[in-house]
């Protein structure tokens, strides 16, 4: 065998061991909400660029948003967020913000990601019948 091919094949071992220790280490974290891409590539948008929070993820029955773990005032992202779709922050129960306009409520869930981050959902109709929001 020719030296550079050994030096592949050791660089191959290597590489493969190393993604074999932090996927057994942060295996856990990455894959606890399904596919990792969108919310690596969400961290680092908070990372990069100056934004309290950043949508991942949209379907027809909700919206998933990923925002920094600020310590006390963690919560103060989603309430502001919700404040400017005219939504009323109530009270916490567990996981749950509560927040009510007119006659409804709504609740937002929310859960840690990581010991940075925090993932939080809202429902897409609570906007269906607000006018242009």
């Amino acid at each position: 065998m020719g030296k550079l091919q050994r030096i592949f094949i050791t660089f191959i071992i290597i590489l493969a061991i190393g993604s074999a220790i932090i996927i057994s280490s942060f295996g856990s974290v990455l894959f606890q909400e399904g596919n990792p891409v969108p919310l690596m590539v969400s961290a680092m948008k908070l990372h990069l660029f100056d934004s309290e929070y950043v949508e991942f993820s949209k379907t027809e029955k909700r919206s998933r948003y990923l925002s920094k773990n600020i310590g006390d005032s963690r919560y103060d992202i989603v309430k502001e967020f919700m404040k400017s779709k005219g939504w009323i922050y109530e009270e916490q129960m567990g996981s749950g913000l509560i927040f009510v306009q007119d006659d409804r409520e709504a609740i937002v869930e929310t859960r840690q990601y990581s010991k940075y981050f925090i993932i939080w959902d809202v429902q897409q109709a609570l906007f269906t019948s607000d006018s242009g929001t």
